[in-house]
């Protein structure tokens, strides 16, 4: 299958006209038709998968904003990892999951850990009939049971398929170090680092005069985590947010979500014995 020289993620011509779809070049996985990728040799495929959370972010921003961050860092790291010479196509997202910490507040939908180790597994084990065997998960959602099960689904995935899945975990080092001053500082659902990115990705999503009205909670929640705390009101969110959603800016957003798009992107080149 030959396809038209585009810009990395292109669905436009250089005039600005939306291109018809037989000359698009798709970035999202199900945009793809299956005889595309019957045409494609799929052992070489980087699956990215975005991963989130349906839950209580603060009276400002949606449900579901980890979606939104998930699928900004994977946009942003599938891009880069084009322009690298790495295919990579970004798959529909998964955005339920266990979410205990914010399980008190209305719409939050939480899932059993199981739940999520089996699907993830039972994932892998589709795309490797397909022979996708690279996989990248892009994973915004931090609650600490979330991502005990991302550890566990990644074991069995390992030991029951011939997938390789590469996960950079942005609460551990090195890739914590280059995110914002908020962000290590723990005090960071709902608050600036996220609302920020919100704000770049999807500003319509952000109820922005309720936004600007916030006082800065400065409660970290990884430190409460390490405490033993186990809900967000226990750990002094109230109102499922710390950090300080009314200093958020569009710029910082982008600037963020350029730095989680180089995370993966480093961690898949990595991975692939290529320095970044």
């Amino acid at each position: 299958m030959t396809a038209p020289k585009l810009r990395q993620g292109s669905t436009r011509s250089s005039r600005g006209r939306r291109l018809p779809a037989e000359d698009r070049d798709f970035l999202y996985f199900s945009e793809w038709t299956w005889t595309d990728l019957k045409e494609r040799s799929l052992e070489s495929l980087f699956a990215i998968l975005p991963v989130g959370a349906v839950e209580a972010h603060g009276p400002h921003l949606p449900l579901d904003t980890d979606r939104v961050i998930a699928e900004a860092m994977a946009e942003e790291g599938a891009r880069r990892l084009r322009s690298a010479e790495v295919w990579a196509l970004v798959l529909p997202p998964v955005a339920y999951t266990p979410a205990p910490f914010a399980a008190n507040f209305p719409g939050t939908l939480s899932l059993r850990a199981e739940t999520l180790i089996a699907l993830l597994v039972d994932l892998a084990t589709s795309l490797e009939r397909i022979n996708v065997r690279q996989l990248a998960i892009a994973n915004a959602h931090l609650d600490p049971t979330h991502l005990q099960a991302l550890y566990d689904a990644i074991g069995r995935i390992h030991a029951e398929t011939g997938v390789n899945v590469v996960f950079p975990d942005i609460t551990r080092k090195p890739w914590a170090l280059e995110l914002t001053d908020e962000f290590k500082s723990g005090a960071c659902h709902a608050g600036c680092y996220e609302t920020s990115i919100v704000l770049a990705k999807s500003p319509e999503l952000v109820r922005d005069r309720r936004r600007r009205e916030l006082v800065a909670n400065p409660e970290s929640l990884s430190r409460a985590i390490w405490q033993g705390h186990r809900t967000f009101e226990d750990a002094g969110g109230s109102e499922a947010y710390f950090g300080d959603p009314a200093a958020a800016t569009t710029a910082e957003g982008q600037k963020t979500i350029e730095t989680l798009g180089r995370i993966l992107a480093e961690a898949v080149l990595r991975h692939l014995g290529r320095e970044p």
